[in-house]
């Protein structure tokens, strides 16, 4: 609210949200791992089937809807931004209201359109969390409007360890008990809710305490309309990379059940294979996670320079944000391809799916590119191409799905995934270039890590051979998986970083920028002191 901010404060709360949302998203995806494996492949596929609907309306509210009342709060004084605080709390109220109402009274209806009824107890519960959503929304916005991140972040942090552990816990009581996979998934449903709450009387807590807080009783001049406009405008430029994640989940969770039982699966087999397929879920949160903390760190370096004109500009940091989300994106996809039998079973218990899994994860690539080039363009006020492109991949996501299910089973359901993914990153990269006619690296950038992936492929390869068929042959096969598969990784991704950091593809400077960079800073000092030397 007509704070001066200087870059310190700029990046250090960018970073703090970074870091809070690098832990948030690791939480996130391992959680799914014992509750996989309490619940099986298909209580897994019943709690998936759901989530997709409550996600997609959190992330547009508690982070979307957050950053637009932030932004537009921080652009006022104190009386407007209070104003702005009360129309976006009655805005959000509406939008949250109508989805509860849509997913609670509409469930039987909706769950019989995806082939399992028994859902509609799941997405009933679920929907609950969704009435907290004003309340969280604005007070995370009025923070962040004068840089106050710690709040948000530990908030954040909150809401998903509470989550997480009534999850676990509650899973565990109910299966214990012997109740049925549909309970359990009920009460991994009231999990979400109770970590929400948990972070609204976290927030509600320090707000009552901030000496400087907006009055959102207070009157002023701000026009309703155009604040609505402003904040659906800003909220869905905001959310959209993240949201196109879970709106292929939704796709899958309509389409992948019905497609398959038509088919000929039976619907105990087509359940189970679709919690399959449903444990490519945390690999790939895990896989993007880089791309994600990218887009925190990264862009807002992009978004402050773009508008010079002297000194230095955001075209650097726009070729640094494509090099390390193609370098990360691409070696956290090619790994988790290799070593996915062996992950697949250390994780989830057994081999099953691992193909269409292999095949699931190479999805990792196109969003690590997606992430930080939307991004960008957000940055540069560029949202509505952007926009249409990806709905234009889901689309086609949707329509390969419809032909190569039948066909193929959850196999046909990860290539559709890919590419609907690889059409919108070609468009989004086509586009790209049309509004900033950068060169985003040069043709060595790409050789190094294709020497780099090949020589990390030749090492492991002919090594897990060799540990899965003698080494550890005598172990009980899940430990043998393990080993074989940590092992792998232990060095497969040192010897990838070594050739990338021997070849200096990117400079100490530019490791520096990136959280926890320095490591490898000295990782490629240390490699490259001879030719310093010399």
């Amino acid at each position: 609210m007509q704070q001066q901010w200087n870059m310190r404060t700029f990046m250090k709360g960018a970073a703090m949200l970074a870091a809070a949302g690098i832990i948030v998203k690791i939480l996130s995806a391992v959680y799914r791992v014992p509750f996989q494996n309490l619940v099986g492949d298909k209580g897994f596929y019943i709690y998936q089937q759901v989530y997709p609907f409550i996600a997609i309306i959190m992330v547009w509210t508690s982070s979307g809807f957050a950053v637009a009342i932030s932004k537009m709060m921080a652009d006022r004084d104190r009386t407007e931004a209070g104003q702005v605080m009360r129309i976006a709390f009655f805005y959000v109220a509406f939008v949250s209201g109508l989805a509860f109402l849509v997913l609670f009274a509409g469930a039987d209806l909706i769950t019989g359109w995806m082939g399992d009824r028994a859902l509609a107890p799941l997405l009933r519960t679920g929907s609950l969390v969704i009435l907290l959503m004003p309340l969280l929304t604005v007070i995370k916005g009025a923070f962040q409007s004068q840089g106050r991140m710690g709040p948000v972040a530990g908030a954040q942090i909150a809401e998903q360890a509470v989550r997480v552990l009534v999850i676990l816990a509650g899973t565990w009581i109910v299966v214990s008990a012997g109740a049925s996979l549909y309970t359990a998934g009920r009460a991994a449903m009231w999990g979400t809710v109770t970590g929400e709450l948990a972070g609204v009387v976290l927030l509600l807590l320090l707000y009552r305490k901030w000496a400087d807080r907006p009055e959102p009783g207070i009157r002023a001049s701000v026009p309703v309309w155009p604040a609505v406009r402003e904040l659906t405008a800003v909220s869905l430029a905001a959310s959209l990379s993240s949201l196109i994640l879970l709106f292929f989940q939704l796709i899958d969770s309509f389409t992948m059940f019905n497609l398959m039982t038509s088919s000929g699966f039976a619907r105990e087999a087509a359940m189970e294979a679709k919690g399959v397929y449903d444990r490519g879920q945390p690999l790939v949160q895990m896989g993007i996670l880089i791309a994600s903390t990218l887009s925190l760190t990264i862009v807002p370096l992009v978004a402050a320079h773009s508008a010079k004109t002297t000194g230095r500009t955001a075209e650097p940091f726009v070729q640094l944000a494509w090099r390390i989300a193609f370098l990360f994106g691409w070696a956290a996809s090619l790994g988790l391809i290799l070593v996915m039998p062996y992950v697949n079973e250390m994780l989830f218990e057994t081999r099953a799916g691992s193909a269409a899994l292999m095949m699931f994860c190479a999805q990792i690539f196109w969003l690590s590119l997606i992430l930080p080039i939307t991004a960008v363009l957000q940055g540069l006020g560029r949202v509505k191409i952007p926009a249409l492109l990806l709905f234009a991949g889901l689309a086609l996501k949707a329509a390969a799905n419809a032909v190569l299910v039948p066909r193929m089973g959850i196999m046909g359901a990860a290539v559709a995934g890919n590419i609907g993914f690889a059409a919108a990153t070609l468009g989004l990269v086509i586009y790209f270039r049309q509004v900033w006619p950068v060169r985003l690296a040069d043709g060595r950038f790409y050789r190094v890590i294709a020497a780099a992936s090949v020589l990390m492929a030749g090492v492991l390869i002919p090594w897990m051979v060799l540990s899965d068929g003698w080494i550890f042959d005598g172990l009980p096969s899940r430990a043998a998986a393990a080993l074989t598969g940590l092992t792998s990784v232990a060095a497969g991704a040192p010897l990838f970083l070594a050739v990338i950091a021997k070849s200096r593809i990117l400079s100490e400077k530019e490791w520096y920028l990136l959280p926890g960079g320095r490591h490898l800073a000295a990782l490629q000092l240390y490699l490259n002191q001879d030719r310093k030397r010399k």
